[in-house]
């Protein structure tokens, strides 16, 4: 009889030890995708502005209209990628899609920030000024966000391939890993700014 009860206890206790690695799985998913739904408040504030940003800068820079149309359709494909992602935070091949808008929408911001710079009219505008002011605190907000949901993704995926979770990972629906998302041009990081006095 008592032998009984050991193995009832021993059974109960790997149980709930089962059940408590099914509810951290889940509990660290909803977390990385909670993270994830920051980024996108973040990232529809800075797609809201883009338009405005444009609309002032048109009556000013009339000569510059391709340069306004790409940050535009950039930012059209973006939003397109943010929607795509939105569907699974985690999947890699729309996070890699995302991550590829949002570095075509920089690369387009930049030409549209080096064209405002041969107009000075334009960047003394109280409107600029104050939607680049905004934008730029947008993007600290989609880089902190961002930080976030990469610190989630990897507790995530630490967790789901530390033993014995791993063992009940792919039985619980948790067989792919979720993906980091960066937006930097791996290339731009990897060249180092040459300085010369």
């Amino acid at each position: 009889m008592i032998g009984t009860i050991v193995v009832l206890v021993l059974l109960l206790a790997l149980f709930f030890y089962i059940v408590s690695i099914f509810n951290n799985l889940v509990a660290l998913r909803n977390r990385f995708k909670n993270a994830f739904a920051q980024i996108e408040v973040q990232l529809k504030r800075r797609y809201d502005l883009i338009p405005n940003l444009v609309e002032t800068a048109k009556g000013y820079i009339k000569h510059e209209r391709e340069t306004l149309e790409a940050v535009i359709a950039a930012r059209n494909t973006a939003v397109q990628g943010l929607q795509a992602m939105k569907q699974d935070p985690g999947n890699a091949a729309a996070v890699g899609q995302f991550a590829g808008a949002e570095s075509m929408l920089g690369q387009a911001m930049q030409r549209l920030n080096v064209v405002m710079e041969a107009y000075p009219d334009l960047k003394a505008n109280q409107n600029m000024m104050q939607l680049s002011e905004e934008l730029t605190s947008t993007e600290n907000k989609v880089s902190f966000a961002r930080q976030a949901f990469n610190d989630a993704v990897q507790a995530y995926n630490t967790y789901k391939q530390s033993f014995p979770p791993v063992l009940f990972a792919a039985v619980f629906g948790h067989s792919q890993d979720a993906s980091l998302l960066e937006f930097e041009d791996r290339q731009a990081i990897q060249a180092a700014p040459k300085v010369s006095f």
